[in-house]
């Protein structure tokens, strides 16, 4: 377990973690009416980096937008939102890498079941960078629960309350004495992990669902196809059978809290030559880790 920082950024000031705290009537309480993002922030000495700043306050905005919240554009623009960053970074001065966790939480008392016209408030804190899978190799379970659909919730916002799908998945997974979950669709394609993007490798090709699969258009999944057309790996975006996940020469996943974790067993199936690490996940582990705290070609990192 990660406990946040000391210090975090809450309203318009920072303040001590313990005192950051929302009413029980708030709309983000009842109804889990937040969006947020979470991107690392790497530490070298007294250099401090995020990882795609910019993208990532840009899902803020299209999630508040998916959502319907209209108070959180107006009132933050990007170099707002680095500025802050930079303020709750310096204030809890960080020795090792970190994620930083921003959210939109909308606080207004008992407003019922809607949301424009609605207070917001960011919140902004601090935690271990403690990777939320097994780095090593995983051990993936289909999830009975399905994926909420595009239709229902959309995966592409980040909402909080939706989250509460993946912890049935994840727990679901976890009783049953594996790592994490795959979701399937409503119509049995593969979507994601609780909480992470997953690729298969055939003959050489990288397969992941695409952006119509309801999945999470992530970032770090972003990164992993422009990394790998970089490496003249052919990339294929398309609907994805759970079978094929089977008989694939590598599975591996990608998140901001799970790196590029190697996949060696799904539903009792060895993957490939699990637990050996294949060459196209060990590839693209080594590029995404070094465009995490150094990248001069695409302009990812920013300094803080």
């Amino acid at each position: 377990m990660a406990n946040p920082h000391g210090k975090v950024f809450f309203g318009d000031s920072i303040i001590d973690s313990r005192e950051a705290t929302l009413g029980v009537a708030t709309s983000a309480v009842l109804y889990g009416l937040s969006v947020y993002t979470v991107f690392p922030v790497h530490v070298s000495g007294s250099s401090r980096t995020a990882f795609r700043l910019r993208d990532h306050y840009q899902r803020l905005l299209e999630s508040c937008k998916i959502i319907g919240i209209d108070s959180f554009a107006p009132q933050w623009t990007f170099d707002r939102f680095v500025s802050v960053v930079r303020e709750v970074v310096a204030a809890n001065d960080p020795q090792h890498e970190v994620y930083v966790r921003a959210t939109v939480h909308v606080d207004e008392s008992i407003p019922g079941t809607r949301v424009r016209g609605l207070s917001t408030t960011m919140s902004i804190f601090l935690y271990d960078a403690v990777p939320i899978v097994p780095q090593d190799g995983m051990r993936l379970k289909t999830s009975v629960w399905r994926r909420i659909p595009d239709n229902a919730i959309p995966s592409r916002a980040k909402v909080n309350g939706a989250y509460v799908n993946s912890v049935l998945a994840k727990q679901a997974a976890i009783d049953s004495g594996f790592d994490d979950c795959i979701f399937l669709d409503i119509n049995g394609h593969v979507c994601e992990l609780s909480a992470a993007n997953i690729f298969l490798v055939r003959s050489g090709v990288l397969i992941t669902p695409d952006v119509t699969s309801d999945i999470l258009d992530g970032i770090n999944r972003r990164t992993i196809l422009t990394l790998a057309r970089e490496e003249g790996i052919e990339v294929h975006e398309r609907t994805v059978d759970l079978t094929e996940l089977y008989i694939a020469d590598e599975v591996f996943v990608s998140g901001t809290s799970a790196g590029v974790a190697p996949v060696h067993q799904i539903d009792g199936r060895a993957i490939g030559d699990s637990p050996a690490l294949g060459p196209v996940t060990s590839t693209l582990r080594k590029r995404h880790q070094a465009a995490l705290t150094s990248d001069e070609i695409h302009g990812w990192v920013t300094a803080l």
